[in-house]
């Protein structure tokens, strides 16, 4: 059997990137709705943080980050 050229692999190891990629944005999406959903309950981001124990300025730019992405999103459909 013949080894896979080498643009073919690089084509397909492309493909497996935007996909992975895909998948990455897609969790990291609803991460923040989760995290939201917190914010909803617990009343602040800082308390969210606290809870989870992570820093709230980690919180707060997962938030941030998906609020741009659905802003983008809206804005060019």
């Amino acid at each position: 059997m013949e080894p896979m050229p080498w643009r073919d692999r690089v084509r397909g190891e492309d493909a497996l990137l935007q996909q992975l990629n895909g998948l990455v944005t897609d969790a990291a999406n609803r991460r923040a709705e989760a995290l939201l959903e917190g914010v909803a309950d617990l009343g602040t981001v800082a308390d969210v943080a606290r809870d989870l124990g992570l820093s709230w300025n980690a919180v707060d730019k997962a938030i941030k980050k998906y609020e741009r992405r659905k802003a983008d999103s809206t804005t060019t459909t």
